[in-house]
């Protein structure tokens, strides 16, 4: 390959100076998407047009000194910004949030049939600082920064977009007492009971959590959507929805762990799931995975290997990950993908 390398050295000026071509380099020719045996000098273009789309002057030579070139499309080459950065466009799979959140991932991005808007998917904790609605938490409006605020992002600079929508999350009681006289009395029969037997133990009664919740989801409405773009970093576009069903392979694009692949274990799952400020909240008709989050991923879309949208993730552990059914998330909030 030293005669290739040195045919590249003389030719490289050439073929560089030609419209669309970003780079060059030695490999193998690749013919109907099949490698072959045969050394090539590869010109490596940001689009690969048909030839007769390209004038004359600007086509790339078939042989150099009966050396065959091979022109092979690489998009635009760019710096991998980290994900905690100010990314304009913004893909998901970055940091973004409310202004009173620390940071979490800006999932996808989806579209209002009734306005044909285009909005930013994330959850209701990354977009709408938790709020069950009434707590004065989060108003429609609010600013939606990108990177978060964790991430450095400021709202005089920062600010990518607006509350728009988002789905109440329904608390578990926070009281310790039981409320209810009934209770009350049934707590002290029992440790009377109880004290007999084990002098050094008491009983308590907890009041069962209070409603359920299907989705932990928001939207945001960009300031111009033309600083936002649909395909997921490391992930590209989306091509539809699909039912999780355990076994599957999936994988999701986030703010903290970047591109991770799991395995879903478990459906119809209902799971008990911890909130800031030692809050609880019932979450039904989700799916577990594998381990392939840590914080921060909250928002992230989770898709198969085919890029079909399977759930959005919002919580986890060391052990687990939890996420809600995208057809829950769509259906709620009234979006399509």
């Amino acid at each position: 390959m030293k005669d290739h390398r040195r045919l590249l050295e003389r030719y490289h000026p050439r073929l560089m100076s030609l419209p669309n071509v970003v780079g060059v380099g030695l490999g193998y020719k690749v013919t109907g998407q099949e490698t072959t045996s045969e050394r090539c000098l590869a010109v490596f273009v940001s689009a690969k047009l048909p030839p007769e789309a390209v004038p004359a002057a600007a086509l790339v030579p078939k042989k150099l000194d009966d050396v065959p070139t091979d022109v092979v499309e690489v998009g635009q080459i760019q710096i991998h910004a980290g994900r905690t950065e100010r990314w304009r466009p913004v893909p998901p799979g970055v940091s973004i949030g409310h202004i009173r959140v620390t940071a979490g991932t800006l999932g996808t991005l989806v579209s209002e049939p009734s306005t044909g808007r285009l909005l930013i998917l994330s959850n209701n904790h990354v977009l709408a600082n938790e709020s069950d609605g009434t707590d004065g938490r989060c108003a429609v409006g609010d600013p939606i920064v990108q990177p978060g605020v964790h991430d450095k992002g400021n709202p005089e600079t920062d600010t990518i977009g607006r509350l728009v929508k988002f789905i109440p999350i329904r608390f578990a009681s926070q009281s310790q007492e039981p409320s209810c006289p009934t209770a009350r009395r049934f707590e002290n029969v029992l440790n009377r009971l109880v004290g007999l037997f084990w002098p050094d133990y008491f009983v308590k009664v907890f009041k069962q959590p209070s409603g359920e919740n299907l989705v932990d989801a928001a939207l945001a409405a960009p300031l111009d959507p033309a600083e936002v773009q649909p395909e997921i970093l490391e992930i590209g576009a989306v091509q539809g929805v699909v039912e999780a069903k355990p076994g599957m392979a999936v994988k999701k694009s986030g703010r903290t762990t970047g591109l991770t692949h799991g395995q879903v274990t478990h459906v119809a799952v209902r799971m008990i799931v911890g909130f800031s400020g030692g809050r609880s909240a019932v979450f039904t008709d989700q799916f577990l995975t594998g381990p392939m989050s840590s914080p921060g991923d909250s928002g992230s879309l989770v898709l198969n290997g085919q890029n079909q949208a399977v759930g959005l993730l919002f919580a986890g552990s060391d052990r687990a990950t939890v996420c809600n059914r995208i057809q829950n998330v769509l259906g709620l909030l009234g979006v399509a993908l």
